[in-house]
């Protein structure tokens, strides 16, 4: 259900006065739906994502150290090497790198890069040093990740 939608359901509630439980809830999880700044602007973010699939890019994590990026698989858990967007200057840490705003740090096209799922999951909110192109996949904490890439 998209924002409007919900916000013209709440001011048919608070018209009405009945139902202020649904109310809150709703009022919820508006809050909820617009506090990611990843899908703020949800259009923008499709056309990143479109953008990076055409240029077929590599991890830009591991360098291509496990593979190339699966593009057309679902982005879970259950397929390691499946593609998401990556932030090189993690979002929650926005203030750091002297964004304006959560939302400016996931608008950023010089922030975003490609990522398999799993490198992005064990990069978590890190800042990785500057890798040579053909160095191999290190991560800070020293962690090791055990890919089994099988047939989907």
């Amino acid at each position: 259900m998209c924002s409007f939608h919900l916000l013209s359901l709440m001011r048919h509630l608070s018209t009405h006065g009945s139902c202020s439980a649904a109310g809150s809830f709703l009022k919820a999880s508006v809050v909820v739906m617009a506090s990611n700044p990843r899908s703020a602007n949800g259009n923008l973010r499709r056309k990143y994502r479109s953008r990076f699939k055409a240029m077929a890019a590599p991890c830009g994590i591991c360098r291509g150290a496990l593979g190339p990026i699966h593009y057309d698989e679902p982005s879970n858990s259950t397929h390691p090497l499946s593609f998401v967007i990556d932030e090189i200057r993690p979002i929650s840490r926005w203030r750091e790198f002297g964004y304006d705003s959560p939302e400016a740090t996931a608008r950023d096209w010089t922030n975003l890069q490609a990522a398999h799922y799993c490198c992005n999951q064990a990069k978590s909110n890190k800042i990785l040093p500057a890798l040579p192109k053909s160095a191999g996949m290190t991560f800070p904490s020293g962690q090791s990740m055990n890919i089994i890439d099988g047939d989907w």
